[in-house]
């Protein structure tokens, strides 16, 4: 059976150990294969690619005497294109010999690799070269994509740009076609989840969790996202009612996040409420919004109180529920609306409207039915969530013109 985990992976020196020693021993390409865990191709690539001539000592020559090329062995037209398994690969043999060596094709490989990451190496003299032909050129008017494919510079495109801010060529960027029309990018530091986080809070440690514990319901996060660099609002939905709260988020970062939860939590224990017995469990993104993981968890004394877990990267149906029910507030505020008008009030308003509707999956029930249900009406009161009557719900952008 194949071994996924090793699936599109390089080479090792113990795998070629093994290829060396089955063409030792004449296996065949695919028993190869199914031994190191690869495809028989990529076995066949490998010995074609890292092949070892060693040279005939017979010379062939016409007869006037006139030397000619040593011919090729018939045998290593076929498979395995090699000497290693021939019985004649120590003895004498008029041919030129190909053998197959795992210490050789590893020098090879690794020699490759330094290769690869090395890039052009770019000298003085050769610098200079190039700034002579790109500036000459650029002052002819000509653009520089122009130049790089008539001319062989050894550089990239981008090279040559990171060159001229830095102002190491002999032109300036008035002088190159739109350079200085254009702006330099807004670049953002971007929160992040650390790995180390994220350990033993995996989706699969998600799974075992729930399955140990017998737990069939927990609540989703996420964040829903309006003018870019804007608002945002924190979703946080209870999969087994669908009941959404929403908290309004002046941006969208870690610190932002930990603030408004810190305050919720903060308000709910005013209310004699505990933020863990309504939110024991949370399964999120990798949104860099929640990398403050002992904000969420713990309480405002430092004591664990809620479990967080992450789904797996770019899986966002590992939570389908917060997903689907934000198709609901996109009725309401169509995607790329910005949030920056918005209040808390507001986004309360949407959501008891949002928790008011009527569902098939529910029976008929609606979500705030359903949560008082099992958590009081109390609860749906403090988080700003508001019963609307049947008649009065509206599903639509006319709700916030009113």
């Amino acid at each position: 059976m194949l071994d996924l985990s090793k699936k599109n992976k390089h080479l090792t020196f113990e795998n070629r150990l093994e290829i060396q020693e089955c063409l030792n021993h004449g296996v065949t390409f695919k028993a190869t294969a199914a031994i190191i865990f690869k495809d028989q191709t990529t076995v066949s690539k490998e010995v074609k690619r890292h092949l070892i001539v060693k040279q005939a000592v017979v010379k062939f020559a016409k007869e006037d005497g006139t030397p000619i090329e040593t011919p090729f062995c018939p045998k290593l037209l076929k498979v395995p294109f090699v000497c290693n398994p021939c019985e004649k690969r120590h003895a004498h043999c008029p041919y030129n010999k190909h053998f197959y060596s795992a210490k050789e094709a590893q020098k090879a490989y690794e020699a490759l690799l330094v290769e690869a990451r090395e890039g052009i190496p770019l000298s003085k003299e050769s610098f200079y070269e190039m700034d002579a032909v790109v500036s000459g050129a650029i002052a002819q008017g000509q653009h520089l994509y122009h130049i790089m494919q008539t001319n062989n510079l050894g550089v990239s495109k981008s090279t040559v740009y990171r060159h001229l801010h830095c102002g190491y060529l002999s032109a300036c960027a008035g002088d190159f076609p739109r350079v200085v029309k254009f702006k330099p990018r807004h670049r953002h530091n971007q929160d992040y989840i650390p790995k180390a986080v994220k350990v033993g809070r995996t989706y699969d440690d998600f799974l075992s969790y729930t399955e140990e514990n017998s737990i069939s319901s927990w609540v989703e996060m996420d964040t829903v996202i309006g003018r870019v660099g804007g608002k945002v609002i924190l979703t946080l939905d209870f999969t087994f009612c669908n009941f959404m709260v929403g908290l309004l988020l002046d941006n969208k970062s870690a610190a932002e996040t930990a603030k408004k939860l810190l305050s919720l939590k903060s308000f709910l224990s005013e209310n004699c409420l505990r933020f863990g017995d309504i939110f024991p469990l949370i399964l999120t993104d990798n949104g860099g919004e929640f990398a403050n993981v002992a904000a969420i968890e713990n309480s405002a004394d430092g004591v664990k109180e809620t479990s967080l877990f992450f789904c797996d990267p770019m899986q966002s149906c590992q939570k389908p529920h917060v997903e689907k029910n934000h198709t609901m507030f996109r009725d309401i505020v169509p995607k790329g609306e910005s949030f920056d008008y918005f209040t808390q009030d507001i986004v309360s308003l949407i959501f008891s409207h949002v928790n008011s509707i009527k569902r098939k999956s529910l029976n008929s029930k609606t979500p705030y039915e359903m949560f008082n249900f099992s958590f009081g009406e109390k609860i749906a009161s403090v988080l700003g969530i508001d019963t609307i009557p049947a008649e009065k719900v509206n599903q639509s952008p006319k709700l916030l013109r009113k």
